[in-house]
């Protein structure tokens, strides 16, 4: 699910090189905190959130198939 945030969120930015995916896993879910350029911090959240409330769903529907809890944090 790490490897899918990072590719989500690269395709999405000017700085691809600037992502970076941090995974915190705890006992009950995995925690994953994205950080990006400042730059490119609006394109990664959209208008109201929508951009990254539908990369959240992409990557718990990946967790899902898992049996996992993910949960993603935008630095």
């Amino acid at each position: 699910m790490k490897e899918l945030l990072e590719i989500i969120a690269r395709s999405l930015v000017d700085n691809p090189e600037m992502v970076s995916v941090n995974q915190i896993n705890g006992e009950q879910s995995i925690v994953l905190e994205l950080k990006v350029s400042p730059d490119d911090m609006g394109k990664v959240i959209g208008k109201q959130g929508r951009i990254a409330k539908a990369i959240r769903t992409v990557v718990r529907a990946a967790a899902i198939k898992e049996n996992k809890r993910v949960v993603v944090e935008i630095i």
